[in-house]
């Protein structure tokens, strides 16, 4: 290698940097846009904007990229190191509100009576668990309940029949269990009993009216607990593998815009809707302050994702559309373009499966400016590889 004269230059390993005294050598002017095209004197692209000067040092390299760094505060270059978080995909799907059928009871009688006095409730009511529905009559619960009655007010050991069996015949008319305590205590059947409401909720409809026939199975009230919904969501079929029971969801009804309620998926129906190619998904919404009414439709989004991965914020990540590629940094203004293998995307994060490890600093900003410059680089290597050693300077 020369000791250092004027007139020549050699290529030199990566490892070599021009003198800290004395002017560079500029080599070339590249394209400030990073479009492949140089000048060997300074000038301005289309817009108006001044070609960025290549000095002697910046061109050989080892396949890293060299920024000054004066150029790095201006470009607005920035770094994050690589760590574990947790990629969260929202998957979206229309959905409606409907009643959970576990919170449903029917009011219905299991022998023939007729319903002597309906209390004051209406459809759209709330009504608690034992308050009054209405009052009916029975000639079958009358003739049971006598029998009971009387086995009760029999002596023990006066005859082989026991009062369990009268007692359960009346279970088996579904007399309500307040009544049966009620005959317990009083050692008297009543001629009519007042039916009690079976749980807390809603009165969805009501067929009982005063005097009437009521035949066996008749609805005579429908109720519903609202405490608790449920919403059923369409989920698309690309995106069922995503859904699993126990995911976080958040729930937008169209008719509440400014509310979103919080649930969680509680099943996945076995079968896909072949029409739309979507999974039914259902998903348990509580609904403390009732506002929630079944028949609104909503808007879904299921909060998927595994346990934590290596990954990188979106911009960190350069895709050309045959490779992915990130910019490494390597310290003193190098920065290594790696290629690397992605996963889930979600949450303004990518990750990463492969090519990079915990403790990375890697370029999430204006690094598009750095792989242009790399880009640049790797086709002027090129050319000069193809051109011969006597025609590469005048």
């Amino acid at each position: 290698m020369p000791a250092g004269g004027r007139g020549t230059h050699q290529a030199h390993p990566a490892e070599e940097r021009p003198p800290a005294s004395g002017p560079r050598r500029i080599l070339y002017y590249r394209n400030p846009m990073g479009l492949p095209d140089t000048s060997p004197v300074p000038r301005k692209d289309s817009m108006g904007m001044d070609y960025v000067p290549v000095y002697e040092g910046e061109a050989a390299d080892d396949g890293m990229v060299r920024v000054a760094p004066g150029r790095l505060q201006t470009s607005g270059v920035r770094t994050e190191p690589v760590a574990r978080r947790q990629v969260v995909r929202p998957v979206r799907a229309p959905g409606s509100i409907q009643l959970d059928e576990r919170r449903v009871s029917v009011v219905a009688l299991r022998t023939e009576a007729f319903v002597e006095r309906v209390e004051p409730v209406t459809t759209g009511d709330r009504v608690r668990k034992g308050q009054p529905l209405m009052r009916v009559f029975s000639a079958d619960v009358v003739a049971a309940g006598a029998q009971y009655v009387a086995m009760l007010n029999t002596p023990s050991g006066a005859t082989s029949a026991t009062p369990e069996g009268a007692r359960r015949r009346l279970e088996n008319l579904g007399v309500p269990p307040e009544v049966l305590a009620e005959i317990d205590r009083n050692r008297r059947i009543p001629q009519s009993f007042v039916w009690p409401a079976p749980r807390d909720g809603v009165v969805l409809e009501r067929g009982a009216v005063d005097g009437m026939r009521a035949a066996p199975g008749d609805t005579l009230f429908r109720l519903a607990d609202l405490s608790v919904v449920w919403v059923l969501a369409e989920i698309p079929e690309r995106d069922v593998g995503s859904v699993a029971p126990g995911q976080t969801v958040e729930v937008r009804p169209r008719g509440l815009p400014d509310r979103a309620f919080q649930g969680r998926v509680a099943l996945i129906y076995p079968q896909l809707n072949a029409s739309t190619r979507t999974a039914r998904v259902r998903i348990e919404l509580p609904n403390s302050d009732g506002v929630l009414l079944p028949g609104m439709y909503a808007e879904v989004e299921v909060a998927t994702g595994g346990g934590a991965a290596i990954a990188v914020p979106d911009g960190a990540v350069i895709d050309s559309g045959t490779r992915r590629v990130v910019l490494v940094e390597r310290g003193e203004g190098r920065y290594e373009p790696r290629e690397v293998r992605t996963g889930r995307r979600g949450g303004g994060l990518v990750e990463v499966r492969e090519g990079l490890a915990e403790g990375d600093r890697v370029v999430v900003a204006a690094n598009f400016l750095i792989d242009a410059e790399s880009n640049l680089r790797a086709a002027l290597r090129g050319l000069a590889a193809a051109t011969p050693a006597g025609e590469e300077r005048q």
